[in-house]
């Protein structure tokens, strides 16, 4: 089991992205490996914003350069529940136990804006151009 304290720069530096919102779960994948689950405000104006960039950098960073994780929408079913704005929730799954939730902080910290949790910087310049484009 992995020792709760291992996930807390990994579950510090995701909660200061400024779309995630609540509670960040985190616990064990069967036969080894580890998971951290949290949710994403999908009113948030930085919500896609923030999806782009940690499945780009967990999911498929390069040919050469993938991780052992996985980023991924989890849900109970909707028809049961609601909507996603309540019920849709994103998992980091990781399949190598030796692969810890720390490393994959440092990962994040070294490729997503800086500071994180300055909403100006998540701001990439496709989105200025469109800004323009409404002014003409």
């Amino acid at each position: 089991m992995t020792d709760p304290r291992a996930f807390t720069s990994l579950t510090d530096y995701l909660s200061r992205i400024p779309p995630v919102s609540g509670a960040i779960g985190t616990g064990d994948l069967d036969g080894g490996g580890w998971w951290v689950k949290f949710t994403i405000d999908v009113d948030h104006d930085l919500a896609w914003h923030a999806v782009q960039e940690l499945g780009h950098v967990l999911n498929y960073l390069s040919l050469d350069e993938r991780l052992p994780t996985a980023f991924k929408p989890v849900s109970p079913p909707p028809y049961m529940n609601g909507g996603p704005d309540e019920y849709l929730s994103w998992v980091i799954e990781c399949s190598d136990p030796e692969f810890k939730p720390g490393t994959i902080a440092k990962w994040l910290e070294e490729r997503l804006p800086k500071p994180v949790d300055d909403e100006d910087e998540w701001e990439h310049d496709d989105d200025d151009d469109e800004e323009d484009d409404d002014d003409e």
